[in-house]
């Protein structure tokens, strides 16, 4: 071996050096010298532990043996002293988790060896072993820049001969680097380059000798260059210029890091200044990805836990600690059963982890254990990481919380299939059941009755003590319909003031009476109207048989209806059962039928408006355009009674495009007149949007009035959406692409599919009236205007609350985050010349 002495400023700059190389690979770095014995001793190191080091020594030391006994690296005048061997695969070598390359001396005498070990392996330490083994050859060559520098220095006082000048030896030496080696004089002119810098700058060497900076690069690069030089000048030591891009071998521009170090002579005067570059672009890329995946962990509002191949803990990142509770320190070491909830069965994790060696990847919910004992639903997907021999290394495991979605979606799926005030199955619920209870009859003897309750003249009832006291009186029928027949049938509200009760299991027409029989008692005693005086209320009820009276869900209730309807004409407080000489309900369809027909053609139509406003600054924020039809011989007829008869004889279409086309021309007669409306809000009926040309329509519209599509608003109701999902979803994309915007009205009456929600471009949930009522009195109403209220926000969704009728309904609607409102509070429905005073600038209500 060579006994020359390192300087203690040649140590601490290598000092340096393994630190940064530590910092840079995240694993812990180790410079071994090799003794008088031919063993290795630690000449400086960091993050490895002594013993460690110590098994490093020994692997150092048995690799270089076994080199000497395989090839002819051995000195032959000193056998202590190794060579550098002649073949690639003999002067790197990887044991356990360490990668170890050899460092040589000018003369090709083994220094040491330079060691990267993932003795304990940290998040970011993801490079591959190419990765680390080329920072450790960039490393490696560095310290052997560094060597030649002592080892000229040592050999200035040795006698040498010489058989070619020392400057052929200098170039040859230089010519061998890879990296840009060139000096130049005190001037600033090349005097050295090797053919690194010729190969990187396409330039020969006469091409490059004897010129400057500014004659070779552009201004910008040339400046850069000569700044560099000033520095090192300065400061007269060896400066690392940083990192910079740079041309490199091929023209290419690379991220290059730069020493330079000024030339003195023994006079003390400047004789020029010498340059070294390496291309550092392959580490720049892996620390920049680095530093990318751990901002990204970092910021994560998922949590993230690492674990080694046993599944034990390392690392933990993003919202672990708001998701489970548990502070880093208290999870690093321990196994991920510290989260177990007992909810699953052993059948469960043998799948689980079956999928995740199988394939390398889980995703499933599971139900997890925070910190102070709750239990919660998560979202988890655990992916394993292989190493280079695609063995698993780690697991990484990334969970967000599902609380709160599965919070909401429980209330949803609650308000989907039940009335919020009474709390009974609502119409969609009793729909379901009422096939299920077929299916059952199906494979029975027996009867199954539907019996349609519709409580007479109950609107007297609102209009004279207020739908507070209506509700009270539906909410204790409710009650009382459960306690005489709950335990025998099904009950439920369809709506308004009318209930469903399915009786299962009919054996006999006498069991049949004997159960009707019990429902005219239930209105035999008097209802209490709050302070008022108690008042007795009758019902009218319609039975429909299965088989008989119909064999599907929706004929059974239809009929049920029609007999409801005989029952109030032979004088209420009677029930009737259904036969096919029923002819009420087509009768009446008839006469609106007819009167519809010729409604557009005799002008019987007109639009009203209905403002809008904002909810924190009750400003003016657009209109809805709402259909009226004042019939010559019927008189004004309510459109929740012609638009279901328009719907079911096809004219929907037709009375459709006539209300989009009033409402587009009056917005633009607005926009004429120097008024900002907002938005003028449209109802689609469900028809309308089934029709394949109905985007087409719209947009032909638009073009003949010439409103701007974004003055459009479009509202479309959950039971239209969830029709045809697939045709109405494209649709609605068409129409959003537009610029028009989309709203769901009455949102919560109907059935709604949070996935659609989420695909769909939705801008605005509308809550129905029927929630906004009684607010903030009623706690169930309440509670689901919250409810809508956040899942918008969730969703990033407008929201705005429909039939808004008391200051103290606008002032919780602003407090919880809505952002518009309409109703009788701030206007009814007026024609569009009685509006004038809203445009009035700045307009408040």
């Amino acid at each position: 071996m060579i006994e020359i002495d390192v300087s203690d400023t040649q140590q601490v700059q290598w000092g340096t050096s393994i630190d940064m190389l530590a910092r840079v690979s995240s694993c812990g770095v180790a410079l071994l010298r090799m003794g008088h014995d031919g063993c290795f001793n630690v000449f400086s190191a960091t993050r490895v532990s002594d013993s460690y080091l110590e098994r490093l020594c020994q692997n150092c030391t048995q690799q270089t043996f076994s080199n000497s006994q395989r090839s002819s690296s051995v000195s032959p005048v000193n056998p202590q002293q190794v060579i550098r061997p002649l073949a690639a695969n003999e002067q790197y070598f990887e044991i356990d988790l360490s990668c170890s390359m050899p460092i040589y001396w000018p003369s090709q005498a083994l220094f040491g060896y330079l060691c990267i070990t993932q003795e304990n392996p940290q998040t970011n330490a993801s490079l591959s072993k190419t990765d680390l083994r080329l920072l450790l050859k960039q490393s490696a060559d560095s310290m052997e820049l560094d060597l030649s520098k002592i080892y000229r220095d040592y050999s200035k006082g040795i006698q040498r001969t010489a058989d070619k000048p020392l400057n052929v030896s200098l170039q040859q030496f230089i010519d061998a680097m890879k990296e840009h080696v060139w000096m130049k004089d005190a001037e600033g002119r090349y005097i050295i380059v090797n053919q690194s810098v010729e190969m990187a700058w396409e330039l020969s060497r006469e091409q490059i000798l004897e010129h400057t900076d500014e004659e070779l690069f552009t201004p910008q690069l040339a400046q850069q260059f000569i700044e560099g030089d000033k520095e090192s000048i300065t400061k007269g030591v060896q400066v690392t210029a940083g990192e910079c891009k740079g041309l490199d071998i091929g023209n290419v521009e690379s991220w290059l890091e730069t020493t330079k170090v000024p030339v003195v002579s023994e006079a003390g005067e400047l004789s020029g200044i010498i340059g070294i570059s390496r291309n550092i672009s392959t580490h720049k890329a892996a620390q920049d990805q680095l530093e990318l995946a751990s901002r990204v962990f970092e910021n994560s509002v998922e949590g993230v836990l690492i674990t080694d191949v046993d599944g034990i803990i390392i690392d933990a990142h993003g919202a672990y600690t708001e998701i489970t509770g548990f502070e880093k320190s208290e999870l690093i070491g321990q196994n991920p059963r510290v989260f177990n909830s007992g909810r699953h069965d052993k059948a469960f994790f043998e799948s689980l982890w079956q999928s995740l060696l199988g394939s390398g990847k889980w995703h499933g919910e599971i139900w997890n254990r925070r910190k102070n004992g709750a239990v919660f639903p998560q979202l988890l997907t655990i992916s394993a990481v292989y190493g280079d021999e695609h063995q698993i290394r780690y697991f990484v495991a990334v969970f967000a919380d599902l609380s709160t979605q599965k919070k909401n979606e429980a209330e949803l799926a609650h308000l989907a299939f039940h009335d919020p005030l009474t709390k009974l199955p609502n119409r969609m619920a009793v729909t379901s059941r009422l096939e299920q209870e077929i299916r059952l009859a199906n494979r029975s003897e027996y009867q199954l009755g539907v019996i349609y309750i519709d409580v007479d003249l109950f609107k007297q009832v609102n209009e004279s003590f207020g739908h507070v006291i209506g509700d009270e009186v539906l909410v204790e029928l409710s009650q009382r319909l459960t306690l005489a027949i709950g335990s025998l049938a099904t009950i439920a509200r369809l709506g308004g003031d009318e209930f469903a009760v399915i009786l299962p299991n009919i054996e006999s027409s006498d069991m049949l009476l004997l159960r009707l029989s019990k429902l005219p008692q239930i209105f035999e005693r008097p209802f209490m109207l709050g302070e008022h005086a108690p008042v007795r209320l009758t019902a009218s009820m319609g039975v429909a048989l299965y088989p008989q009276d119909g064999r599907d869900s929706s004929t059974l209730l239809v009929n049920a209806d029609a007999a409801m309807h005989r029952a109030k004409q032979d004088g209420r407080n009677n029930y009737a059962f259904y036969t096919q000489s029923l002819t009420y309900e087509s009768v009446a369809h008839l006469k609106l039928q007819s009167a519809l027909h010729d409604a557009l053609a005799q002008e019987a139509f007109y639009l009203v408006y209905q403002p809008k406003v904002d909810c924190k600054t009750k400003a003016l924020s657009g209109f809805e355009a709402l259909l009226r039809w004042n019939d010559p011989l019927l008189g004004s007829i309510s459109p929740a009674i012609f638009i279901p008869v328009a719907e079911k004889i096809g004219l929907i279409q037709e009375i459709g495009r006539w209300v989009l086309q009033q409402a587009c021309e009056q917005g633009v007669s607005w926009l004429a007149e120097g008024k900002d409306f907002g938005r003028i809000a449209v109802n689609v009926a469900g028809p309308q949007l089934q029709r394949r040309t109905f985007v087409n329509e719209v947009a032909d519209v638009l073009k003949a009035t010439g409103l701007p599509a974004n003055r459009l608003e479009l509202e479309v109701t959950e039971s239209c959406m969830m029709s045809d999902p697939e045709s109405v979803g494209r649709d609605l994309i068409l129409l959003a692409d537009m610029g028009i915007v989309l709203s769901i009205d009455d949102f919560g009456t109907g059935y709604s599919s949070l996935n659609y929600l989420k695909k769909l471009p939705i801008n605005k949930l509308k809550i129905d009236q029927g929630f906004v009522r009684d607010i903030p009195e009623d706690a169930n109403n309440t509670a689901i205007a919250k409810a809508v209220i956040a899942l918008g926000r969730s969703l990033n969704l407008k929201v705005i609350a429909e039939g808004v009728e008391t200051p103290e309904q606008a002032m919780f609607f602003a407090d919880n985050g809505c952002d518009e409102a309409q109703g009788y509070l701030f206007s009814k429905p007026k024609a569009a010349s009685e509006l004038e005073h809203f445009f009035e600038v700045p307009y408040c209500v």
